[in-house]
């Protein structure tokens, strides 16, 4: 929790040198949530180019009124909001979306020389992708964002009996389709 309040203080930190009119302002608020924000924008709109694409419509957004981020109690927690906001914009303006297809090319944490554990992480990322939007981003907020239900239910405007709730339903799914490569990896053993 304490990385996640650090993390926000940066935030606003960021913010507050946009309000100043600081050029580099917005470049360091992109540097240091762009990344993390195109992951979570990705699990809702399923495809990294609307995801790169919520991401920048709000950075712009922020760029040209930076007041609504500082003055957020939350400065984090509202960026997602209004990210999360972006990108089930950018689905309602589909014609047809489906799921996508690939996610893999956001795992950039990932070592290319161990193919295992690409394999590995492809599985998650297709277990991930087959759950419903609204369990993978409580997911993701949860796992990688290291974000309380507290925290989480502000983002999505839930409860956190909600988040817990979709959490939970989404780990037990995850476990049922990951179930194979865990037994597979015993197997190797």
């Amino acid at each position: 929790m304490e990385q996640s309040d650090t993390f926000s203080e940066r935030v606003k930190t960021h913010a507050a040198r946009l309000c100043e009119s600081s050029p580099a302002a917005i470049t360091g608020l992109y540097d240091l949530t762009a990344q993390r924000l195109v992951r979570y924008a990705a699990t809702i709109t399923r495809h990294q180019d609307d995801a790169e694409d919520a991401v920048q419509t709000t950075l712009v957004k922020i760029a040209g009124q930076p007041r609504l981020l500082q003055s957020s109690n939350q400065p984090w927690a509202y960026l997602l909001r209004m990210v999360r906001n972006e990108a089930l914009a950018i689905l309602r303006r589909r014609r047809h979306w489906h799921l996508v297809q690939n996610l893999t090319d956001l795992i950039t944490w990932r070592s290319t020389d161990q193919l295992e554990g690409e394999d590995r992480n492809e599985a998650v990322w297709q277990a991930l992708r087959d759950l419903p939007r609204l369990q993978s981003e409580v997911v993701v907020l949860k796992i990688w964002e290291e974000m309380t239900f507290q925290q989480i239910s502000q983002v999505l405007e839930i409860t956190p009996s909600t988040a817990a709730s979709r959490y939970r339903y989404a780990i037990e799914k995850l476990g049922q389709k990951l179930r194979p490569l865990a037994s597979e990896e015993v197997s190797h053993v």
